[in-house]
């Protein structure tokens, strides 16, 4: 299908996170629909022109319920 056979498929460091709240869900769908458009911010875009605040607070908010309740996260 992509014509690199052995290649891995998942991408590294990848890590699950549970969606307990419907705040988090809708904070996720957030990211997702708007991370296109914040690509000139994204920390894997060489050209970067700064840091992406949204993905900040996004990514902050799921930690800080995670430290709450327990990790959410699977290496």
């Amino acid at each position: 299908m992509r014509n690199t056979p052995g290649a891995p498929v998942w991408q590294r460091n990848y890590y699950e996170h549970i969606i307990r709240t419907d705040r988090a869900l809708n904070a996720t769908r957030r990211y997702i629909a708007d991370n296109p458009r914040r690509w000139h911010l994204d920390s894997k875009n060489i050209h970067r022109i700064g840091d992406d605040p949204l993905a900040r607070e996004i990514w902050d908010m799921l930690r800080q319920h995670d430290d709450q309740h327990g990790s959410g996260h699977a290496p």
